[in-house]
């Protein structure tokens, strides 16, 4: 995660530099607004990133956060209240930001980080994801048996694995129920 973290942040920072001489330059404010489940440490490498490159926070750049707390149920609420602080982009952190950010408009540019599958919806792929948004994702389902290989592999002698996943997020229900038993682990 932490290299993943690295390349969203080294990509976002380089599509600001054009930004940074002008922000130099005493441009108008502008303001990002965050909408994430808590403050998360890419977020905070993000914002020190915008800070090296002459984003001010305070002077030229401003930050509006809206955290859910945990209770994903918040997000649409949160994204609203977002949309009527009118910043210049969304960032979002998390499937279910990223999917309230995307109702609450078509307009504003949401950048979302840490998606699940993009079988969710939210995008209709990454290289084209239409409409106001774009990012990353942070999971491939088609790879996840590639995972369970390499946990057989440290451990031998496992047959049996549990996931534990938080059932009200889009990504973790893309799927569900298409199998009727447990895939059975390789080897």
């Amino acid at each position: 995660m932490r290299r993943r973290a690295l390349i969203a942040l080294l990509g976002g920072a380089a599509s600001l530099r054009p930004f940074a001489a002008r922000a130099q330059k005493g441009d108008k404010m502008r303001r990002i607004g965050i909408l994430a489940t808590a403050p998360a440490h890419p977020i905070d490498s993000f914002r020190d990133r915008l800070r090296e490159l002459g984003w001010s926070e305070g002077h030229n750049i401003e930050f509006a956060y809206r955290c859910d707390e945990g209770d994903d149920t918040h997000y649409p609420v949160l994204a609203s209240e977002l949309i009527t602080l009118q910043p210049n982009v969304i960032l979002t952190w998390g499937t279910p930001a990223a999917f309230a950010a995307k109702q609450a408009t078509s307009t504003l540019p949401i950048v979302m980080g840490s998606v699940g599958t993009l079988d969710t919806g939210v995008v209709r792929n990454l290289a084209h994801p239409g409409g106001n948004i774009t990012g990353f994702s942070s999971q491939n389902v088609e790879i996840s048996g590639k995972h369970i290989g390499l946990l057989k592999d440290l451990l031998p002698g496992i047959t049996r694995v549990a996931v534990l996943s938080n059932a009200t997020n889009p990504a973790a229900i893309v799927g569900a129920g298409t199998q009727k038993r447990p895939p059975r682990l390789p080897g």
